[in-house]
């Protein structure tokens, strides 16, 4: 997978966002408060907090986009290429196949929202002056420590978009249209986050994979709030089990003709 141009270039794009948002700040001297982006108004005080707009930027878009792509590149690419059959000549087994691919596309989440994490520090350091960080909560903590956070925050996205890739992964299974799997994976994202945002539907919120993907901002407090990144956790673990039961289910009885 990191062979391939087309995720070299995804990752590329990722780190282009808080590059853009860095260079933007710095040429308009930053923005009123209040407007644009949570944390934005912050980024001239210090630089640090370009990581976390871009992460707030990304994490409902950008980042599900590519998990989406990639997830949905997994089954159905191979056999779109005509080369699945072959991979299960091979003595591996559907299963360890499965396995092999949700591990890739876990790969991938890890290596976007670090793109998105180094790109951020890098310009921020570059572009902006850094010093103690101020909290949600009130609290002011060092440099060290608020990266210390950041690095939290990075792996609250990395579990929340999880639960995507195995939605991904399902999907991949069930056609040999790669294009159609992943454009089903990036619509589902997209509509859960719509249902998400409807106070009509407030029974059905907590069921959303989409439902605590903002919610790092509990991280940024002190003491750290872990709520949410225990119910996320326990989210994302149940859409894994379910939708790679299904994905399972699916594959092992497929029929590969291609």
């Amino acid at each position: 997978m990191f062979r391939r141009r087309r995720t070299w270039a995804m990752l590329a794009v990722l780190a282009a966002v808080p590059v853009l948002i860095a260079v933007a700040v710095r040429l308009t001297n930053g923005t009123r408060a209040g407007h644009g982006p949570v944390f934005l108004d912050r980024i001239t005080g210090n630089g640090l907090f370009v990581v976390l707009t871009s992460l707030v930027l990304c994490t409902p878009l950008f980042l599900p986009l590519t998990v989406g792509v990639v997830s949905g590149d997994t089954i159905a690419g191979e056999a779109g290429q005509g080369t699945l059959r072959y991979l299960l000549a091979a003595p591996a087994g559907r299963a360890r196949l499965l396995l092999v691919k949700f591990a890739g596309t876990a790969a991938f989440t890890l290596a976007a929202v670090a793109a998105v994490v180094l790109a951020g520090t890098a310009i921020g350091l570059l572009l902006f002056p850094v010093g103690p960080v101020p909290l949600l909560s009130g609290d002011l903590v060092d440099a060290w420590t608020a990266e210390g956070r950041i690095l939290l925050v990075g792996a609250y996205v990395v579990l929340s978009l999880l639960g995507l890739g195995a939605i991904g992964l399902f999907i991949s299974t069930l056609t040999d249209v790669p294009v159609g799997a992943m454009a089903a994976t990036v619509v589902l994202a997209i509509a859960s986050q719509v249902l998400d945002a409807l106070p009509q539907l407030d029974w059905l919120h907590p069921w959303l994979f989409s439902h605590w993907w903002l919610g790092f901002a509990d991280l940024l407090r002190q003491p750290v709030e872990w709520s949410s990144f225990g119910s996320n956790a326990l989210l994302q673990v149940g859409y894994l089990a379910v939708f790679g039961a299904l994905a399972y289910g699916r594959f092992t009885t497929k029929d590969v003709l291609s």
